[in-house]
């Protein structure tokens, strides 16, 4: 990264910071927590909201979160790993590696085809509600079960297929190769060799305290009910995994390109080709990495789905970003926001101009003007990308669209220079300052605008709206 880029990528993590502190409480999510990584230097770690809500828990940044499908990372990681090593080959069948699968479809998969979700292998087996917590995770004699019942849903190389049980089969692959069981094997030869102290490979009861309450969704009541952590027992290679975002943006950061603590560059390009086009999907899938191009970007990452938490990570292996975010409810937007850090990334470094890299001066003239207000109608974030101001709507799933590009035009004047056919282009922002700093903005359909913390606390008061008693 140039410093130019440096500067324009730090403006967009301070703002994404602020955005998720707002899009926490306009979702309602009990807690968010996010951390972003720029090559070797920590730029984020951050936690809004709350880990419990009963306790009155204030979230933090060392709270662990089950980050479940992360796990197939952390399983394709080992399965290369042991392959540079020569203990196993990805042609090798899982009957080569598992016995009781002789005689049985499966046997023929090769590891490659798990590892890629092209074997047809069902998704959970024939009773998948222990996602539902209706009884225990299957434990080893119960996942020989189910990958010997029926489990060949389609024809291998079909179609892209996500399974979970193919992936916990890779476990059992990975202890068979190694000599030693998974959760030992990914703990001693990826944990520990990265010191992450806060990531563990299943539900570690020694540090309950530490982790963050999952809770149910809201599409069904208005209360969230709090669900137990439970261990994830023969399925940890494909769902077992805890950690917090900090922790994980430092793991992915040994598949940028260049960093050998882990793989090689050779394996990590094989890991993070295309293997599939998901179909119903914008994105492609390697080798237990998704792809994705936001923007002009390609990222690749993973989500995890566990019984009340959602996560995600998104990376580019090129660029050296990373960045993860982890919610503690089961319909949290995770991805959403994640994607979100990608995008002001893009627009910060696409179009947040060329001004002088590193001349403070420049960046607080322009962040006098920089805010969230709002009017009855909703919030706008006057922002500072780069070396530009924009006018973006926070409360977008995408705070990027519609951005509207901002203009100075003197000590207290913004003009709009871009942004959407129903906006205000051209039109000015006139602002009035105080003694703490802004107080009010006049402009874009000509209304005025307040500090959010003014609008806010007019509202917790206010009984009405009418005329002569405005929301202000």
């Amino acid at each position: 990264m140039t410093e130019l880029s440096m500067t324009a990528v730090k403006s967009a993590v301070a703002y994404f910071d602020s955005w998720l502190a707002f899009r926490q409480r306009y979702s309602r999510v009990p807690g968010v927590q996010a951390a972003v990584l720029l090559d070797d230097e920590l730029l984020l770690s951050t936690a809004h909201g709350q880990a419990d809500i009963g306790a009155g828990t204030r979230l933090t940044t060392r709270h662990l979160f089950r980050i479940a499908s992360h796990s197939k990372t952390f399983t394709a990681t080992a399965v290369l790993q042991l392959a540079e090593l020569g203990k196993l080959r990805l042609d090798d069948t899982a009957g080569q590696w598992l016995s009781y699968l002789d005689g049985t479809p499966l046997a023929a998969a090769t590891i490659r085809e798990l590892l890629g979700h092209g074997a047809g292998v069902v998704r959970d087996g024939h009773d998948g509600d222990f996602w539902q917590l209706y009884h225990a995770f299957p434990d080893d004699d119960t996942l020989r079960k189910i990958a010997t019942d029926r489990a060949d849903v389609l024809p291998a190389n079909e179609r892209f297929k996500y399974s979970n049980i193919g992936y916990s089969l890779l476990g059992q692959i990975i202890a068979a190769a190694s000599g030693m069981p998974y959760n030992r094997y990914v703990s001693e030869q990826i944990v520990a060799r990265l010191g992450l102290e806060d990531t563990g490979p299943e539900y570690d009861p020694s540090r309950a305290d530490e982790y963050a309450t999952g809770y149910s969704a809201l599409a069904y009541s208005d209360r969230r009910v709090p669900i137990d952590h439970v261990d994830t027992a023969a399925m940890a290679a494909a769902t077992g995994f805890y950690s917090t975002a900090e922790d994980v943006v430092r793991y992915v950061s040994a598949h940028f390109f260049g960093d050998t603590r882990l793989l090689s560059d050779a394996s990590k390009r094989l890991m993070q080709r295309a293997e599939w086009t998901v179909k119903g999907a914008d994105g492609e899938y390697g080798l237990g990495l998704a792809r994705v191009e936001i923007g002009d970007r390609l990222v690749l990452g993973h989500g995890g789905g566990y019984p009340g938490h959602i996560t995600k990570t998104l990376f580019d292996p090129h660029d050296r970003l990373a960045v993860s975010v982890l919610t503690n409810a089961i319909d949290g937007p995770a991805e959403t926001l994640a994607a979100g850090l990608v995008r002001l990334v893009n627009l910060a470094v696409e179009q947040g101009g060329e001004g002088r890299a590193g001349d403070g001066r420049e960046s607080a003239g322009l962040d006098r003007f920089t805010g969230r207000f709002a009017t009855l109608w909703g919030v706008v974030d006057v922002v500072r990308l780069g070396h530009k101001l924009f006018l973006l709507r926070p409360t977008s799933d995408d705070p990027t669209q519609g951005a509207a590009p901002l203009t100075v035009e003197g000590d207290h004047t913004l003009r709009i220079a871009g942004g959407i056919g129903y906006g205000s282009f051209g039109e000015t922002l006139e602002y009035v300052f105080g003694d703490h700093g802004v107080e009010s903005v006049r402009g874009g359909s000509a209304t005025t605008s307040y500090p959010i913390e003014r609008i806010t606390a007019a509202a917790e008061t206010l009984e009405r709206v009418s005329v002569g008693t405005p929301l202000r």
